[in-house]
Protein backbone atom coordinates (compact mmCIF):
# COMPACT_ATOMS: atom_id res chain seq x y z
CA UNK A 1 0.00 0.00 0.00
CA UNK A 2 2.78 2.81 0.79
CA UNK A 3 4.45 1.77 -2.36
CA UNK A 4 1.30 2.48 -4.39
CA UNK A 5 0.73 5.49 -2.25
CA UNK A 6 4.03 6.97 -3.81
CA UNK A 7 3.15 5.89 -7.24
CA UNK A 8 0.01 7.95 -6.76
CA UNK A 9 1.73 10.98 -5.50
CA UNK A 10 4.55 10.75 -8.18
CA UNK A 11 1.95 10.61 -10.81
CA UNK A 12 0.23 14.11 -9.32
CA UNK A 13 3.63 15.68 -9.22
CA UNK A 14 4.28 14.85 -13.09
CA UNK A 15 0.82 15.84 -14.43
CA UNK A 16 0.93 18.88 -12.51
CA UNK A 17 4.08 20.02 -14.00
CA UNK A 18 2.88 19.10 -17.68
CA UNK A 19 -0.06 20.80 -16.61
CA UNK A 20 1.35 24.28 -15.98
CA UNK A 21 3.16 24.04 -18.92
CA UNK A 22 0.52 24.28 -20.63
CA UNK A 23 -1.39 26.32 -19.04
CA UNK A 24 1.00 29.22 -18.61
CA UNK A 25 2.13 28.34 -14.84
CA UNK A 26 4.67 29.59 -13.00
CA UNK A 27 7.91 28.97 -15.19
CA UNK A 28 10.32 26.60 -13.58
CA UNK A 29 12.98 29.42 -13.65
CA UNK A 30 10.67 32.11 -11.71
CA UNK A 31 11.44 34.20 -8.91
CA UNK A 32 10.62 32.07 -5.68
CA UNK A 33 10.91 34.98 -3.55
CA UNK A 34 8.53 37.29 -6.14
CA UNK A 35 6.41 34.06 -6.92
CA UNK A 36 5.57 33.37 -2.95
CA UNK A 37 4.72 37.38 -2.30
CA UNK A 38 2.19 37.37 -5.06
CA UNK A 39 0.94 34.02 -3.70
CA UNK A 40 0.21 35.84 -0.46
CA UNK A 41 -1.56 38.90 -2.43
CA UNK A 42 -3.56 36.76 -4.69
CA UNK A 43 -4.75 34.31 -1.42
CA UNK A 44 -5.78 37.86 0.49
CA UNK A 45 -7.86 38.98 -2.37
CA UNK A 46 -9.50 35.74 -2.87
CA UNK A 47 -10.40 34.90 0.98
CA UNK A 48 -11.87 38.47 0.16
CA UNK A 49 -13.88 37.67 -2.36
CA UNK A 50 -15.28 34.31 -0.32
CA UNK A 51 -15.91 35.90 2.83
CA UNK A 52 -18.06 39.35 1.17
CA UNK A 53 -20.49 36.84 -1.24
CA UNK A 54 -24.12 36.27 -0.51
CA UNK A 55 -23.48 32.42 -1.03
CA UNK A 56 -21.15 31.99 1.60
CA UNK A 57 -23.33 32.41 4.71
CA UNK A 58 -21.98 29.03 6.67
CA UNK A 59 -18.23 29.70 5.37
CA UNK A 60 -18.38 33.26 7.51
CA UNK A 61 -20.12 31.04 10.36
CA UNK A 62 -17.25 27.85 10.65
CA UNK A 63 -14.51 30.86 10.08
CA UNK A 64 -15.21 32.05 13.62
CA UNK A 65 -14.08 28.24 15.12
CA UNK A 66 -11.35 27.39 12.29
CA UNK A 67 -8.35 26.31 13.31
CA UNK A 68 -6.53 26.63 10.20
CA UNK A 69 -7.47 27.86 6.62
CA UNK A 70 -6.04 26.99 3.15
CA UNK A 71 -6.25 29.33 0.12
CA UNK A 72 -5.49 28.17 -3.19
CA UNK A 73 -5.80 31.48 -5.83
CA UNK A 74 -5.97 29.61 -8.99
CA UNK A 75 -6.22 25.52 -9.30
CA UNK A 76 -5.96 24.30 -12.78
CA UNK A 77 -8.40 21.71 -13.92
CA UNK A 78 -7.09 20.06 -17.27
CA UNK A 79 -8.34 16.65 -19.34
CA UNK A 80 -7.52 15.12 -22.38
CA UNK A 81 -7.45 11.48 -21.56
CA UNK A 82 -5.52 11.29 -18.29
CA UNK A 83 -6.58 14.50 -16.24
CA UNK A 84 -4.77 16.35 -13.60
CA UNK A 85 -5.85 19.17 -11.49
CA UNK A 86 -3.77 21.10 -9.14
CA UNK A 87 -2.52 24.77 -7.85
CA UNK A 88 -0.58 26.18 -5.14
CA UNK A 89 -2.05 27.46 -2.09
CA UNK A 90 -0.92 29.26 1.78
CA UNK A 91 -2.19 27.76 5.00
CA UNK A 92 -2.24 29.74 8.09
CA UNK A 93 -3.18 28.29 11.56
CA UNK A 94 -4.93 30.05 14.87
CA UNK A 95 -2.65 29.90 18.00
CA UNK A 96 -5.33 28.33 20.44
CA UNK A 97 -3.92 30.33 23.35
CA UNK A 98 -3.29 33.73 21.86
CA UNK A 99 -5.76 33.12 18.70
CA UNK A 100 -3.41 34.82 16.47
CA UNK A 101 -3.01 33.80 12.90
CA UNK A 102 0.82 32.52 12.04
CA UNK A 103 1.58 32.17 8.36
CA UNK A 104 1.78 31.36 5.54
CA UNK A 105 3.30 28.22 4.29
CA UNK A 106 3.18 27.20 1.09
CA UNK A 107 2.17 24.32 -0.73
CA UNK A 108 0.76 22.87 -4.09
CA UNK A 109 -2.21 21.17 -4.05
CA UNK A 110 -3.20 18.41 -6.54
CA UNK A 111 -4.92 15.04 -8.10
CA UNK A 112 -4.68 12.93 -11.29
CA UNK A 113 -7.83 11.17 -12.66
CA UNK A 114 -8.35 8.71 -15.80
CA UNK A 115 -11.06 8.61 -17.82
CA UNK A 116 -12.67 10.00 -21.31
CA UNK A 117 -12.42 13.24 -20.87
CA UNK A 118 -11.68 16.74 -22.76
CA UNK A 119 -11.73 20.09 -21.26
CA UNK A 120 -10.46 22.32 -18.51
CA UNK A 121 -11.51 24.93 -15.70
CA UNK A 122 -9.72 26.86 -13.48
CA UNK A 123 -11.04 27.19 -9.40
CA UNK A 124 -10.32 29.17 -6.13
CA UNK A 125 -10.20 26.84 -3.57
CA UNK A 126 -10.40 27.74 0.23
CA UNK A 127 -10.55 24.90 2.88
CA UNK A 128 -10.95 25.41 6.26
CA UNK A 129 -9.25 23.35 8.95
CA UNK A 130 -11.57 22.60 11.71
CA UNK A 131 -9.96 20.09 14.19
CA UNK A 132 -6.43 19.56 15.24
CA UNK A 133 -6.33 16.74 13.28
CA UNK A 134 -6.60 19.07 10.45
CA UNK A 135 -4.07 21.31 11.04
CA UNK A 136 -1.65 18.50 11.99
CA UNK A 137 -2.28 17.11 8.41
CA UNK A 138 -0.76 20.26 6.78
CA UNK A 139 2.50 19.58 9.08
CA UNK A 140 3.57 16.91 7.16
CA UNK A 141 5.45 17.23 3.99
CA UNK A 142 2.53 15.70 2.43
CA UNK A 143 -1.01 14.53 3.19
CA UNK A 144 -3.53 12.76 0.85
CA UNK A 145 -6.91 14.56 1.94
CA UNK A 146 -9.73 12.08 2.88
CA UNK A 147 -6.73 9.43 4.00
CA UNK A 148 -4.67 11.32 6.31
CA UNK A 149 -7.42 13.69 7.58
CA UNK A 150 -11.27 13.75 6.92
CA UNK A 151 -12.97 16.28 4.45
CA UNK A 152 -16.34 17.57 3.36
CA UNK A 153 -17.67 19.76 1.06
CA UNK A 154 -18.80 22.70 2.78
CA UNK A 155 -22.32 24.20 3.05
CA UNK A 156 -23.07 27.09 0.23
CA UNK A 157 -26.29 29.16 0.00
CA UNK A 158 -28.55 32.21 0.96
CA UNK A 159 -29.07 31.75 4.83
CA UNK A 160 -27.10 27.72 4.66
CA UNK A 161 -26.78 27.53 8.31
CA UNK A 162 -23.08 26.27 9.99
CA UNK A 163 -25.33 23.60 11.40
CA UNK A 164 -26.17 22.03 8.35
CA UNK A 165 -21.64 21.43 7.56
CA UNK A 166 -20.88 17.83 8.20
CA UNK A 167 -18.84 18.84 11.88
CA UNK A 168 -17.55 15.95 11.95
CA UNK A 169 -15.28 16.03 8.98
CA UNK A 170 -11.58 17.67 9.66
CA UNK A 171 -11.45 19.91 6.70
CA UNK A 172 -14.34 21.49 4.77
CA UNK A 173 -13.69 22.64 1.16
CA UNK A 174 -15.36 25.76 -0.71
CA UNK A 175 -14.73 26.52 -4.04
CA UNK A 176 -15.36 29.56 -7.00
CA UNK A 177 -15.53 28.69 -10.27
CA UNK A 178 -16.24 31.31 -12.78
CA UNK A 179 -17.66 33.76 -11.00
CA UNK A 180 -19.52 30.96 -9.07
CA UNK A 181 -19.51 29.74 -5.77
CA UNK A 182 -19.80 26.01 -4.54
CA UNK A 183 -18.76 23.21 -2.88
CA UNK A 184 -15.72 20.97 -3.87
CA UNK A 185 -14.46 17.71 -3.46
CA UNK A 186 -11.05 17.49 -2.85
CA UNK A 187 -11.31 13.46 -1.31
CA UNK A 188 -7.97 12.29 -3.00
CA UNK A 189 -5.96 14.94 -3.50
CA UNK A 190 -2.06 15.37 -2.77
CA UNK A 191 -1.50 18.84 -0.67
CA UNK A 192 2.68 19.06 -0.72
CA UNK A 193 5.00 21.64 0.98
CA UNK A 194 6.60 23.86 -1.43
CA UNK A 195 10.08 24.26 0.38
CA UNK A 196 12.09 26.54 -2.41
CA UNK A 197 8.72 29.21 -1.92
CA UNK A 198 9.13 28.86 2.19
CA UNK A 199 12.34 29.23 2.15
CA UNK A 200 13.18 32.19 -0.37
CA UNK A 201 10.10 33.77 1.79
CA UNK A 202 11.53 33.61 4.77
CA UNK A 203 15.02 34.16 4.41
CA UNK A 204 16.03 30.42 5.31
CA UNK A 205 15.07 26.89 5.34
CA UNK A 206 12.06 26.45 7.57
CA UNK A 207 9.02 23.46 7.61
CA UNK A 208 5.70 24.04 8.16
CA UNK A 209 6.15 23.15 12.07
CA UNK A 210 8.65 26.49 12.23
CA UNK A 211 6.44 28.58 10.55
CA UNK A 212 2.71 27.79 12.12
CA UNK A 213 3.71 26.14 15.72
CA UNK A 214 6.89 26.85 16.72
CA UNK A 215 6.48 30.60 14.95
CA UNK A 216 9.88 31.07 14.69
CA UNK A 217 9.64 33.66 11.57
CA UNK A 218 7.18 36.20 10.01
CA UNK A 219 7.16 38.30 7.26
CA UNK A 220 5.46 41.76 7.25
CA UNK A 221 4.37 41.02 3.44
CA UNK A 222 1.85 38.99 4.92
CA UNK A 223 0.36 41.03 7.03
CA UNK A 224 -2.61 42.40 4.76
CA UNK A 225 -3.43 38.59 4.44
CA UNK A 226 -3.39 37.90 8.69
CA UNK A 227 -5.52 40.86 8.28
CA UNK A 228 -8.22 40.14 6.34
CA UNK A 229 -8.23 36.10 8.20
CA UNK A 230 -8.30 38.00 11.47
CA UNK A 231 -11.37 39.90 10.52
CA UNK A 232 -12.95 36.91 8.96
CA UNK A 233 -12.21 34.75 12.02
CA UNK A 234 -13.45 37.68 14.44
CA UNK A 235 -16.80 36.63 16.87
CA UNK A 236 -19.20 38.91 15.98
Amino acid sequence: MKALHRISMNLVIVLLAGLFALAGGAPALADDATEAKQLVEKARMSLEGFETAKEMDAFRDLMKTAKGIFIAPQVLKGAFIVGASGGSGVFLARDAKSQKWFGPAFYTIGEASFGLQIGGTASEIVLLAMTDRGVTAFLSNNVKLGADAGVAVGPVGVGAAAATANLSADILSFSRAKGLFGGVSVDGAVVAVRDGLNEAYYGKKVNSTDILVKQDVENKQAAGLIHSIEKAAAAK
